[in-house]
């Protein structure tokens, strides 16, 4: 299985290709920090192959993708599916699903987001997100999705809430990169 191409309202959500290159890179590194263009480019090839990869695996369609406007085409972000791990149990939410405390790793897919720093404040994320959100929790039939952030990254906090995720901060100094997570169950799972 991998994400087929998709369209929703504003956007196409698809494989990131060798083309995307430039583009890409300048988008993750206003996202993310600079990082060398032969770096990004390892990356992509990895990315663009891994594709085919997984899915002749028969593994979950990890991996990042790219939402363009549809009106132009012209690639503004990424989006994907990402394996996370962390001490998720030390969440309320997932300690009322999962049951007590624990600050022992686990496994949980992840969604990533990034989009270019011109085109932001507008929603383009939420509505990428939600084609992950929907494969995952339709087609994958998934329990839960979690997305992570810094403490202080509040753009990202405010995508997580318009996709319906409950915030919350990890409520121990470490992992140091597990600071705030949102944590959306399938709906399916609540009934």
């Amino acid at each position: 299985m991998s994400i087929p191409q998709t369209e929703t309202e504003r956007l196409i959500v698809r494989e990131l290709a060798m083309d995307d290159l430039e583009t890409f890179h300048s988008i993750m590194n206003a996202g993310f920090g600079e990082s060398p263009l032969e770096e990004r480019r390892t990356w992509l090839e990895w990315t663009v192959r891994n594709y085919r990869a997984l899915e002749s695996l028969y593994q979950p369609p990890y991996g990042d993708y790219g939402f363009a406007l549809k009106s132009t085409g012209e690639l503004i972000g990424g989006i994907g599916l990402v394996p996370c791990t962390g001490p998720f149990r030390v969440l309320r939410s997932i300690q009322a699903m999962d049951g007590t405390e624990s600050r022992f790793h686990q496994p949980e897919y992840g969604l990533f987001w990034v989009t270019a720093a011109e085109h932001r404040g507008k929603g383009y994320a939420v509505e990428a997100a939600q084609v992950i959100l929907n494969l995952g929790f339709q087609t994958m039939n998934l329990r839960r999705m979690v997305a992570m952030t810094d403490h202080d990254n509040l753009a990202s906090q405010a995508v997580m809430r318009k996709l319906g995720m409950t915030v919350e901060k990890n409520p121990y100094p470490d992992p140091f990169w597990f600071q705030t997570v949102g944590v959306l169950e399938n709906p399916a799972a609540q009934s």
